[in-house]
């Protein structure tokens, strides 16, 4: 079979547990809220932790704080977490002196409606619900005065190597996307008033070069057990969440391309479940001639402290172009206008008029993203190759904000839409809709990125020749419910991760169609799937929360009705136990549980993935999944790497991996000269 592939007489807080770059004036990283002109004293956060593991393929993310009341009554919490990109919510704990209670997950109404009883009734609860793609936000009733409160959160999201490195995102700063919250909240507390930590475990079946955490040098403690593992720990007294925490590893020179897989599978009834990685060694060869460009520059309100690092790395974008090259400059905030009246050669009179026309520009207004990529699809050549330069932080609130019409402006015209997504509790579902459905790609940017790497990636990236039309397919084993199609292009350095569920066991075939430099490409591999494996429980909730995503890119491309959709992620997200739009987690004692007829589902589930968790962290060394052997490998050459080819002193750069470079040096300067006053 073939697939291609919330006592009403109490006040209520927010602790807001990080939102990116930007709200400078209001909230500006992690920490608790108090609504404006109340009386009350903000819940301290009294110590935070933070553990992950990194393995086979995924991380797991436990989160760990203690909040203090200082008031002399009660208060029900309400904070905000935003969890990455594919993350799955899959336990939130609250501990009560020695008592803990527990989530499920449940219908979104039938959980408020719950809580809001127990609440009322005067019961410890709690309830974690999704607010859209900015967060997850919690209810705790109630917080005790003058006693503490501990939470506990864990999260699974799977990880992806970008030409030989790995990155892991802690998000806390805030993102300024949130206006109503930045009206009605007082400046954050985000001190940590006892100890911070953060401890990474990283378990990887292939060498690893180097880890690095940015910003933490200083407090950073390595132990390296083995060439791919490795125990990483920062502590600090007195700290702010206030900025993003990364975690690099960057793996050994000279690895093969190849193909992992890392299946689950409880016995011989029933479907299994399987995670593949593909990282393919491929000669994408560089890229040489003239082409047009257009940067689409978001200029709106919430741009004001950005605006000017992004125009100087436009600036020096522009000095850097060839003269075969052309280019123009789209603005948008509650319109669009195109700033250099039509298309430029990179000539250097033409360039010189341009750097004077960007440095006068202002920010202010809404985000009309719409009007902004309908401006730059006008007067395309057809002979030329176009792509665009897309740089925004915010989210679309002027024009058309539907991403159907998105979707469908994007699939009319023949571009590469390039997305740059600053700061945290972005739109990234939408930058996905239109990056994926031009064949381009999207990355998103913290201020506590090692820009040098961001930088390498993208040069890597745009510097060489891509796959086109590429199609994965598995025949042999009957494989269903996969992640969809693929973008048809494949990037150098870019990994492809695939979920699915398979029926049966034996011996497969993975197949790669594509086309390079005008020929048709085929590359293949056999393998088996197991009959039985119970290592990874956790690719159950990592398959479903792909399916879910999957589901709302239907939705927003206009493929299927959104009540359809919805209905879907309803289903997925009770029976994987995991937060969604319509599903939310009900923190309970065992007793309430009972009383309001709830299934312990995730109960069950925690159990087994705990279990497996443990017998994983025994092994003495990480497994290897790859799949395709030596006799028989995927790809013929080594996966491209953070040092091999990348442009590395042959030529010059092409125009858009100069303007990649560019606007990351200027944000490395720029957002870090801002962190640190802001921090002096």
């Amino acid at each position: 079979m073939r697939e291609a592939v919330s006592m009403r007489s109490l006040q209520r807080f927010v602790i807001t547990l990080g939102l990116g770059l930007g709200l400078a004036a209001t909230v500006n990283g992690a920490g608790t809220l108090t609504p404006k002109g109340s009386p009350d004293q903000p819940i301290q956060i009294r110590d935070h932790h933070l553990e992950v593991t990194l393995n086979n393929g995924f991380a797991r993310s436990e989160v760990t704080q203690t909040f203090f009341n200082p008031n002399d009554k009660d208060l029900e919490a309400v904070y905000r977490f935003p969890l990455p990109k594919s993350a799955s919510l899959s336990e939130v704990t609250m501990m009560l002196g020695e008592r803990e209670i527990h989530g499920e997950v449940v219908e979104k109404e039938k959980a408020k409606t719950i809580y809001e009883n127990e609440k009322y009734a005067g019961n410890d609860a709690g309830l974690a619900t999704k607010n859209g793609y900015q967060s997850f936000d919690f209810q705790v009733h109630p917080v005790r005065a003058k006693s503490e409160t501990q939470l506990r959160i864990v999260y699974y999201q799977p990880l992806e190597v970008d030409t030989g490195i790995g990155r892991f995102v802690y998000s806390l700063e805030e993102g300024g996307t949130d206006e109503v919250a930045a009206s009605f909240w007082n400046p954050v507390n985000s001190k940590v008033e006892g100890a911070f930590s953060a401890a990474f475990e990283l378990k990887s079946a292939w060498p690893v070069a180097d880890v690095r955490v940015p910003g933490f040098e200083k407090e950073m403690v390595t132990d390296k057990l083995a060439d791919g593992h490795y125990k990483v720990r920062v502590e600090k007294k007195d700290h702010s969440l206030t900025g993003d925490l990364v975690f690099y590893y960057r793996l050994a020179e000279n690895l093969p391309g190849r193909v992992e897989l890392i299946p689950f599978r409880k016995g011989e009834s029933g479907p299994g479940t399987f995670m593949m990685v593909v990282t393919p060694g491929l000669d994408l060869k560089p890229l040489t001639g003239g082409a047009d460009y257009v940067f689409v520059l978001d200029t709106s309100g919430s741009m004001q402290t950005k605006l000017r690092v992004l125009t100087d790395g436009v600036s020096r974008v522009l000095g850097k172009m060839q003269p075969r090259d052309r280019y123009r400059i789209v603005t948008f905030s509650n319109s669009a206008a195109d700033l250099t009246i039509g298309w430029k050669q990179a000539d250097e009179a033409n360039v010189q008029e341009t750097l004077r026309q960007i440095a006068g520009l202002q920010s202010g207004g809404s985000t009309n993203l719409y009007d902004g990529l309908t401006l730059a699809m006008k007067d395309l050549d057809d002979d030329r190759a176009t792509s665009v330069i897309l740089v925004t932080d915010g989210v679309t609130n002027t024009g058309v904000v539907d991403p159907v019409a998105f979707h469908k402006l994007t699939k009319s015209h023949d571009i590469r839409i390039f997305g740059f997504l600053l700061g945290n509790s972005a739109n990234w579902p939408l930058m996905r809709t239109v990056c994926d459905a031009s064949g381009g790609f999207y990355a998103g940017v913290s201020n506590a990125d090692d820009i040098l790497g961001q930088i390498l990636q993208a040069k890597s990236k745009v510097l060489h020749e891509c796959l086109h039309d590429a199609e994965l397919s598995i025949s042999g084993v009957k494989t269903f419910n996969t992640t969809g199609l693929l973008p048809g292009k494949i990037y150098r350095g870019q990994q492809l991760v695939m979920f699915g569920q398979y029926e049966g066991a034996g011996e497969a075939e993975l197949v790669l169609k594509a086309r390079m430099t005008g020929e048709d490409k085929v590359y293949r591999t056999k393998f088996r799937f197991p009959e039985k494996d119970e290592a990874n429980p956790e690719l159950e909730r990592l398959w479903a929360m792909d399916q879910i995503e999957q589901f709302e890119l239907r939705a927003n491309t206009g493929v299927m009705p959104a009540s359809e959709s919805d209905s879907a992620i309803a289903d997925l997200g009770v029976k994987y136990q995991l937060v969604t739009d319509q599903t939310s987690m009900l923190v309970l004692g065992d007793d309430a549980f009972a009383r309001q007829g709830v299934e312990r589902r995730n109960q069950q589930r925690v159990a087994i993935e705990r279990s497996a968790q443990a017998t994983r962290a025994a092994a003495p060394q990480p497994v290897s999944y790859r799949v395709d052997t030596a006799q028989q490998p995927f790809t013929p050459s080594a996966a491209p790497s953070h040092s091999s080819g990348g442009g590395g002193g042959a030529g010059a750069l092409s125009p858009l991996s100069a303007v990649a470079i560019a606007l990351f040096a200027a944000l490395a300067f720029g957002l870090t000269g801002r962190s640190k006053q802001k921090n002096a």
